[in-house]
This record gives structure tokens, C-alpha cells and sequence, in this order.
């Protein structure tokens, strides 16, 4: 989160993507940062997926990235 807090800092919008377990862990952080970054949680796990599924873990979530990024325009 530190990275994308320099980037926006240097005008260059950021994010980022994670499984759902974490979410709350980016609250937290962001809390204590004073930064809360574009973001996107999908389902976890991520670890065990095969390539099929990530692919289309990917596509299911396409959509939202890009709301994302129309959003900052």
C-alpha cells in the first residue's frame, strides 16, 4: 500500500487487487496510513486455483476493474 501511496503521490492513480480474507487487513492499514487506495477483494483462495480458474476468476472481475479506472477519469 506504501508503493501505491508514493505513485499517487506523484500523480500516477493506483490500486490494487485481493482475496476477500484480507480486506479487512487493508482497512487496517489504510487507517493507519491515512491512504486508502482503489481496490477490489475476490474470492479467496487464490493459491490452490488452476490457471482455468484464475482465468476466469479474472474475467468474472474485468468489469469491476474497469469501473475502477473510468471512475478516475
Amino acid at each position: 500500500m506504501q508503493d501505491i501511496r508514493e505513485l499517487d503521490g506523484r500523480g500516477i492513480p493506483g490500486g490494487y487487487i485481493a482475496s476477500s480474507v484480507f480486506q479487512t487487513a487493508a482497512r487496517t492499514q489504510g487507517d493507519a496510513v491515512g491512504f486508502h487506495p482503489d481496490s477490489l477483494f475476490v474470492a479467496h483462495p487464490i493459491q490452490d486455483r488452476t490457471d482455468a480458474e484464475m482465468q476466469a476468476l479474472a474475467e468474472q472481475s474485468l468489469e469491476n476493474v474497469l469501473d475502477l479506472i473510468r471512475a478516475r477519469d
